[in-house]
């Protein structure tokens, strides 16, 4: 019963999302990205390939321009798609999923759980992240993606663990909750099944903002040139752009398809963000926010129209 209940609730959510016009164009941009990292690099050249032609502009036998090596930005672009989603996803994947334990355990098991969990939730906090995270990730010079997802997830739980601990200490004592705990269900499947399916757009919304921090922080560390700055990706592309002064030379198009990227990937996942928060909280739909006026237009007609009705 209580497993029919989640994918009843499961099957609710993911309707309501279907439906909203910013999780879809979010979405939307997303796949773009995605196919453009899955599919892109078997159509186009090898990215780290020199050629004759430095400094070339846009044209058709190279759409975005050349470097100052002849290196073909297209490819570089293309190739370094997949290297920064790998990084957004993998280290979203790893701080939800510590965020998670860690909040949902503190708030729901209480007592010196709640304690311990707790003050390790806020060192994490007043630490400052970026600093950190430059610091690890310079003993990881020249690591693969995943290490520095891992590097990126250290920093990035905490913020959500505060969210769904606050969370669980709410619904924890709710009837349905108390009922469960009467009725001689377990903990974990209290936490699973009671719990969990009423936080699932919550932890969500904290998932998509992960994935747009650990992206951006990637990006900054390869501008920075902490890590490999071999490994293709769009923060690398900035780094060997501002290295070789493209700013200067008029060399926009090295810099600007990589931080146009950024923008529109971070767009996309804001707006999918937006969506999901609307979902969880029905008040901030600016649909229904609009219907309120109208509703109160009708209503103050046809008090109108009863008063004048009365009075004659």
């Amino acid at each position: 019963m209580a497993t029919m209940d989640l994918q009843l609730r499961s099957r609710g959510w993911l309707r309501n999302a279907s439906r909203s016009p910013k999780v879809l164009v979010g979405f939307g941009i997303l796949m773009f990205f995605v196919l453009l990292g899955v599919i892109g690099p078997h159509f186009v050249g090898n990215p780290s390939a020199t050629g004759p032609d430095a400094y070339a502009g846009p044209s058709f036998a190279h759409w975005l321009g050349t470097t100052d090596t002849g290196q073909d930005v297209l490819s570089q672009l293309v190739n370094g798609t997949s290297a920064s989603l790998i990084v957004g996803f993998v280290a979203a994947v790893i701080a939800t999923l510590i965020a998670v334990a860690i909040g949902l355990l503190s708030a729901f098991l209480g007592g010196i759980w709640d304690e311990v969990l707790s003050t390790i939730t806020n060192v994490f906090l007043v630490i400052p992240a970026l600093p950190l995270v430059i610091v690890l990730a310079g003993y990881l010079h020249g690591a693969g993606e995943v290490a520095v997802s891992v590097v990126i997830a250290v920093t990035a739980w905490p913020w959500t663990a505060r969210i769904l601990r606050a969370q669980t200490l709410s619904i924890r004592r709710r009837d349905y909750v108390q009922a469960a705990r009467v009725a001689g269900e377990s903990t974990t499947r209290i936490i699973w099944f009671e719990i969990v399916p009423n936080e699932i757009p919550l932890i969500a919304a904290q998932f998509l903002i992960t994935v747009l921090y650990a992206i951006l922080i990637q990006a900054g560390l390869a501008f920075l040139g902490v890590g490999s700055v071999t490994a293709w990706s769009w923060g690398t592309m900035l780094y060997w752009a501002q290295n070789a002064s493209a700013f200067a030379s008029g060399a926009w198009y090295w810099f600007v398809p990589p931080g146009l990227c950024l923008a529109f990937l971070g767009t996309g996942l804001a707006l999918m963000n937006f969506g999901v928060d609307e979902i969880a909280n029905p008040r901030l739909s600016s649909v229904r926010m609009k219907r309120v006026p109208r509703r109160s237009t009708r209503l103050a007609r046809s008090s109108a129209a009863a008063t004048a009705s009365s009075g004659a």
